[in-house]
């Protein structure tokens, strides 16, 4: 099959011919040192990747974006497709490659690469299969691009991000999870779909271990500034436990839902991810539920050197601080004990 070209000087067209349409400014400045290009990657072509760079470009979050990926057809395809909207978006150069060296220079990594389950296959199997590709992606990056932040999207996103930190070498602030963001967010939504108001006014966090034990943080719930649980109590509107449990299985459900109807998720990943690009790179100081290194905070002991979700101020640094959102007993004890699973099962990796 041919290969297209992406270029007009690969079609032959020189390189000078530029001088026919612009007159160049004599004695120009070189530019200012305090302006620089940023540039982020994307290592992971598939549906979740693509959604990722996708939104990233229409939000005009970078003035470079990098791809990698293990097919070099296919991530060529994407390449072009994107290249060939050029005219509908903001200026970004899109580069593609199989070699980890077009990542070189990133402010920031994306990871959305991985092993898949397979059918019967244990937790720690595939673990293993992961920590055998992360091992291959995270050097790689790590080394060309020794000042970035490292962003794990890839699922179980807790171990991974874990996995990554202790490959590359960061400091645990550089090194983050997407975690319970979109969770969250998925929270937020059925709560204000419900109350009819914008999800952007519902304060509600998901915790601890992304995906089924999961900790939905009741106890701070706000809509408008309103604690849900205290202005229930105080109009005498009467609530459950089981109810509360309900929703938070309906939330963590939600995705699985979205698997069995297309196939997988990519679109709200691709929101959620460029968010979190955006607060980091942006150095907004937004507070967002991201999987981040975790031990000492909430009773999580210091010989548990886990990653999981709690409200995280992020910056140009990563993460600058974790909020103290006050807990109940029983969240608490749910939080520690995602922090002990997490721990059991990394004991196993042998890293």
């Amino acid at each position: 099959m041919k290969k297209a070209s992406s270029s007009l000087s690969e079609l032959g067209l020189g390189e000078d011919i530029s001088r026919a349409f612009f007159r160049p400014i004599q004695q120009v400045a070189p530019p200012s040192p305090s302006k620089r290009r940023t540039k982020i990657s994307v290592v992971g072509a598939g549906n979740v990747g693509m959604a990722i760079a996708q939104t990233i470009l229409t939000q005009d979050l970078a003035d470079v974006l990098a791809l990698v990926d293990a097919k070099p057809d296919m991530l060529r395809g994407e390449m072009l497709d994107l290249q060939h909207a050029a005219a509908f978006l903001p200026r970004t150069k899109i580069l593609a490659s199989t070699d980890y060296a077009v990542t070189a220079g990133s402010d920031l990594c994306i990871i959305t690469a991985g092993a898949r389950q397979i059918a019967g296959e244990s937790r720690l199997a595939l673990l293993q299969r992961n920590l055998a590709i992360f091992r291959d992606i995270v050097v790689p990056l790590a080394r060309n691009s020794p000042d970035a932040l490292l962003l794990v999207v890839s699922n179980p996103v807790d171990v991974l991000t874990y996995i990554t930190w202790k490959l590359s070498g960061f400091p645990p602030n550089r090194v983050i999870g997407s975690g319970t963001n979109l969770d969250s967010s998925r929270f937020r939504f059925l709560l204000a779909d419900h109350l009819e108001v914008n999800a952007q006014d519902v304060q509600a966090y998901m915790v601890g271990e992304h995906g089924d034990s999961s900790v939905a943080l009741w106890s701070s719930i706000s809509v408008g500034g309103v604690p849900v649980l205290s202005s229930l109590d105080k109009h005498q509107i009467a609530y459950e436990e089981e109810v509360l449990e309900r929703i938070r299985k309906a939330v963590v459900e939600s995705a699985y839902e979205v698997i069995r109807l297309k196939g997988y998720t990519s679109w709200a990943i691709g929101y959620s991810v460029s968010n979190l690009a955006r607060s980091l790179l942006r150095d907004q100081h937004r507070i967002h539920p991201v999987s981040l290194f975790a031990k000492g905070f909430y009773g999580i002991p210091d010989d548990r050197e886990v990653f999981l979700s709690l409200p995280a101020r992020l910056g140009r640094g990563g993460v600058l601080s974790v909020a103290n959102v006050h807990l109940t007993e029983e969240e608490s004890i749910r939080l520690r004990r995602s922090a002990d699973t997490l721990w059991e099962m990394q004991q196993q990796l042998g890293i």
